[in-house]
């Protein structure tokens, strides 16, 4: 699938700064695929034959903050120790090896090195690192990688890599077509349709990556047809009370922006200050956390502006099945967060490739011919249906879909109309990585 406008995925704009950009990288599929049910129990047999060795590569350490990228590894882990508390595979248990690569591309590519030349890996997953510099080490070796978070353009440029929110680029070692993705507008068609949203503010840094990524988000804000104000701040002594006055003042529906979590929180609370109302202060699936009470205790009001967009269902939804046996799973962790869920979503993709092989052999290439399917996937409703069948041209429209939760006091994040619903055929607009 083209990767949507803004990503999903964590960016970085520089050493302390981790720029989140966000939305619906969404299925690109037919709503029949939405109703086939993936799931599958595992069943309660004793784990007694030989492992299966997986690998998870981290950035737990990095420029960016210890915890940042730790979300999905988290997800895994819990998803795999149930899973050999229940008998594992075939009675065969599933070893994690864990590694942090410190959110350098040097630790990345010893990391990689390490998981699959020494411990011989089946497969990786849940990959989260701000520098995938060892991804074409990865594709060469055909080792599948599932379920990674797409922090740059390396999913959308190796074979064998399969990030948890599908492309349908060729990915024949080039990013995306001829070096160019390609982004929808869902995010921004959806607070126009559903709740009349007509200006829209972007705030960004006076920083290179920051100012870049704002004007992408601006460009697909115009092309529905959106008032944009345009607001930047100095990062090293940004002027945040200034920036929300003139919210105020030009009467901004929307808030979309390219700074990072601390810079928000500041943010938000000159918005209350100044006393500047906007529809949505709109925050991406990183931020996507049981968190937000705390980050944003000195901004009230804001703070119940605050919505979500992403490709997963809510970590909240525990009406459904399979967020309720997550939620279960991660009762003991201090926090839940979206990309926690991801991770569990991506350990169960990889689960569900291991069984089918289990007549055959776990091995790399007959898990890899799992994943490499052109059906989409959802990891029992977890998940928008993920696929991965190119295209030999870079698509101009597309239906994408979004899920969509908005943060309220008293009931944590609220789920908005059901994300295999909530659609929109809406442009593709190609950028750089």
């Amino acid at each position: 699938m083209a990767r949507p406008l803004p990503s999903r995925v964590a960016e970085v704009l520089a050493a302390a700064l981790l720029l989140a950009l966000t939305a619906a990288c969404g299925s690109r599929l037919p709503e029949s695929d939405f109703e086939h049910d993936d799931r599958r129990s595992p069943a309660p047999t004793r784990t007694t034959g030989e492992p299966i060795r997986v690998g998870i590569v981290t950035s737990a350490t990095s420029p960016v903050g210890g915890g940042a990228f730790t979300g999905p590894r988290d997800g895994a882990k819990a998803w795999f120790d149930r899973l050999n508390a229940r008998g594992g595979i075939d009675g065969r248990p599933v070893e994690v090896r864990l590694c942090d690569d410190g959110g350098s591309g040097v630790g990345n590519n010893e990391c990689v090195h390490q998981l699959i030349d020494e411990d011989e890996v089946v497969a990786l997953v849940a990959t989260t690192a701000l520098d995938y510099a060892g991804a074409s080490r990865v594709s060469r070796a055909g080792v599948p990688d599932i379920g990674g978070q797409p922090i740059g353009a390396a999913y959308d440029t190796y074979p064998h890599l399969y990030s948890v929110y599908g492309s349908s680029a060729p990915r024949n070692g080039t990013p995306g077509w001829d070096g160019k993705l390609y982004g929808g507008t869902e995010v921004y068609r959806y607070f126009k349709r559903e709740h009349g949203a007509r200006t829209a503010a972007v705030v960004s840094y006076n920083q290179s990556a920051s100012a870049a990524y704002a004007r992408l988000v601006e460009r697909g804000l115009k092309a529905e047809g959106y008032e944009v104000v345009t607001e930047q701040v100095d990062f090293a002594l940004p002027n945040f009370r200034a920036v929300a006055a003139d919210l105020k003042e030009q009467g901004a529906d929307l808030v979309f922006d390219a700074i990072d979590g601390h810079g928000n929180a500041r943010l938000c609370q000159a918005m209350d200050d100044v006393g500047a109302r906007v529809t949505a202060k709109v925050t991406n699936v990183q931020n996507w956390s049981s968190t937000v009470a705390e980050q944003y205790q000195d901004a009230p009001h804001c703070r119940n502006a605050l919505w979500a967009t992403g490709s997963s269902r809510n970590f909240e939804d525990t009406g459904h099945r399979a967020v309720r046996e997550f939620r279960d799973a991660t009762e003991g962790l201090t926090t839940h967060s979206q990309w926690q869920l991801e991770g569990w979503a991506a350990a169960r993709w990889f689960t569900d490739a291991a069984r089918s092989c289990t007549r055959t052999g776990v091995t790399r290439a007959c898990v890899d011919g799992y994943v490499n399917r052109a059906e989409g996937y959802t990891a029992g409703g977890l998940l928008l249906p993920v696929s991965f069948e190119p295209s030999p041209e870079p698509p101009r429209t597309s239906r994408t879909c979004l899920s969509v939760a908005r943060w309220r006091d008293g009931e944590g994040w609220v789920t908005q109309g059901d994300m295999n619903r909530t659609c929109f055929r809406v442009p593709q607009l190609a950028y750089e990585p």
